[in-house]
């Protein structure tokens, strides 16, 4: 098996945080997206993996260079212009070769099984898309049948209610001829583009596993947020446990400070004597002044707070 992760986009909505930091880099429990990736994968028997880049991607490639090994093979394809999910597929195709392979988003946490999505793809469908219900993400159609109807508005054909797209498909042979050209392409305009023509995407719908979109800053917290609170056996069993607060062992806390609750601290992290902090994930290096108080924050590696802040970046 061989994978593909989508790492290049510029993680708009989780600014100012990824002004500093690759959304592919952004931390779980002090554990990077990317790396959480490739650990799955590595246990899922994958074999070789590329990975494109375009927003501080020097610093994912010495996260790759620096971190691993990895137990597989590891490539980088960097984009100096951003290439979209369709072109970037198709110059990570190029390190890949045909398919088929599994493509998977760096912004989502999940514990699907890839290896039983790989098995289970369909072999004459140009890709296998996986799909889960989950609102308000629910704007792709399938046919009675089970193949893709369709990606927007309800299309002919059409069988039941809408499902969402998880951001992992396993990509077959035919559907690098639908990503051509070297420019930028959405993979969703050659999806329809393919429909259109008479050819067909298969779907795997899946259900009962754990899945968050961390793209901005209260789906970032949801995600520790629900691990904390047991939603996910498999990824405790590869990021826990999970104590509360989840303080890296080089992080210093100075006396008389409150963890009102689901706080998270990075690595080398300070925190000022009587501050007050309540479901919040400081970064690396980041220190939090005395008499700080934040809730519902993210803080940004490297960032001093020096004023209370809710709901807030702060980078």
């Amino acid at each position: 098996m061989k994978a593909a992760i989508l790492a290049a986009g510029l993680g708009t909505r989780l600014r100012p945080l990824t002004q500093i930091t690759p959304k592919a880099l952004v931390p779980v429990f002090n554990r990077p997206l990317l790396g959480i990736l490739l650990e799955q994968l590595t246990a899922a028997g994958c074999v070789q993996v590329a990975v494109n880049t375009h927003h501080l991607g020097e610093q994912v490639l010495h996260f790759l260079g620096t971190q691993g090994p990895w137990g597989l093979q590891v490539q980088v394809n960097h984009e100096p212009d951003i290439l979209g999910t369709g072109g970037g597929l198709r110059h990570l195709a190029r390190l890949l070769g045909e398919g088929p392979w599994v493509a998977v988003n760096a912004d989502i946490l999940t514990d699907l099984d890839f290896a039983d999505l790989y098995a289970r793809r369909h072999p004459e469908a140009l890709a296998t898309l996986v799909l889960h219900d989950c609102p308000p993400f629910n704007n792709v159609w399938v046919d009675k049948e089970g193949f893709l109807a369709g990606v927007g508005p309800r299309p002919p054909g059409a069988a039941g209610a809408p499902l969402a797209y998880t951001g992992v498909q396993v990509v077959g042979p035919g559907m690098l001829a639908w990503l051509p050209g070297e420019g930028p392409l959405d993979l969703v305009t050659a999806w329809q583009k393919a429909l259109a023509a008479g050819e067909r995407l298969a779907t795997i719908v899946v259900s009962g596993h754990f899945w968050q979109d961390v793209g901005h800053r209260e789906a970032y917290l949801s995600a520790h947020r629900r691990l904390w609170n047991g939603a996910s056996p498999r990824l405790a069993a590869l990021l826990g446990p999970f104590p509360d607060p989840f303080l890296a062992r080089d992080s210093r806390v100075a006396a008389h400070v409150l963890f009102k609750g689901h706080v998270c601290l990075g690595h080398r992290t300070r925190v000022g004597e009587g501050a007050a902090l309540e479901d919040t994930v400081v970064l690396d290096d980041a220190i939090i002044a005395p008499g700080v108080s934040l809730a519902g924050c993210v803080v940004a590696a490297g960032v001093r707070v020096a004023a209370s802040a809710q709901d807030a970046i702060l980078a």
